[in-house]
């Protein structure tokens, strides 16, 4: 079911930044229908279930490099794919996981749109250069090698650079290069006895934030809009409430 919100919605007459958070800029590249309808008129898509599995295995991940950053030592994972880092040490890390305020995260305010964005980072190693590295981790069950060719996954490729570009604006020398931690559970085995065994892979990614910021300015002038764009042509939400609205004329009409 859609429904309405009462905070979080962005008033074309105030003057102040506006947050917006990574993954509603993702929202608007899959459909600014789907976004505008959100953001600037409070109706949201509907909620999903949350996905309390991967938040554990998130949180185990987490848990494990931390113990290893405290002693600024390589995770064997990162010895195995012989990457040039370690774990990032530092205060603001539980901020920008946001562990400290839920969902605000790393906060940078872009001025040309004078909007304020926000980021929840799984992860930041550091190179021998001192470049912070991006990382992001993914769980997963298939039978396939993990990768990052399908079309939906283009959405973990903006979800990294809209985290190199959030860095890079508040200061910070950022890899070009981030990586994803994948942790497929491995599906075929011929007990359960009650545990999940995961295969651990990780797999680089070189980043092109250069779009960002052309979008985020689409984004504030659709804010700023009072029309409700077209939706997108391969919106599932967007089709499926046209389809309803057609079908309850329908029976209306039956009457």
């Amino acid at each position: 079911m859609y429904y309405q919100k009462t905070r979080g919605k962005f008033d074309p007459k105030s003057k102040e930044p506006f947050q917006i958070s990574r993954s509603k800029i993702e929202l608007y590249t899959q459909c600014p229908r789907c976004f505008y309808m959100d953001v600037r008129l409070g109706l949201s898509r509907p909620s999903t279930p949350p996905y309390t599995l991967n938040s554990a295995v998130d949180n185990l991940l987490k848990n494990e490099f931390d113990l290893l950053r405290k002693n600024g030592e390589k995770h064997e994972l990162i010895e195995k794919y012989a990457i040039d880092a370690i774990p990032f040490s530092h205060p603001d890390l539980p901020k920008w996981r946001g562990e400290v305020t839920a969902y605000v995260g790393a906060l940078v305010l872009d001025e040309k749109s004078n909007l304020m964005i926000n980021g929840l980072v799984d992860d930041i190693w550091q190179d021998s250069k001192e470049n912070l590295v991006m990382v992001d981790y993914k769980s997963t069950a298939s039978a396939k090698t993990p990768s990052l060719d399908d079309e939906w996954k283009q959405s973990y490729k903006r979800q990294i650079e809209i985290y190199q570009w959030i860095f890079r604006k508040l200061g910070f020398a950022v890899s070009k290069t981030g990586y994803f931690v994948f942790a497929n559970a491995k599906k075929n085995l011929p007990k359960f006895d009650g545990k999940l065994e995961f295969e651990m892979s990780i797999l680089p990614y070189e980043g092109n934030p250069d779009w960002i910021e052309l979008t985020l300015l689409e984004i504030r002038e659709l804010l700023n809009s009072d029309t409700i764009p077209a939706p997108a042509h391969e919106c599932e939400y967007c089709a499926y409430k046209q389809r309803s609205v057609q079908l309850a004329k329908a029976l209306s009409l039956k009457k």
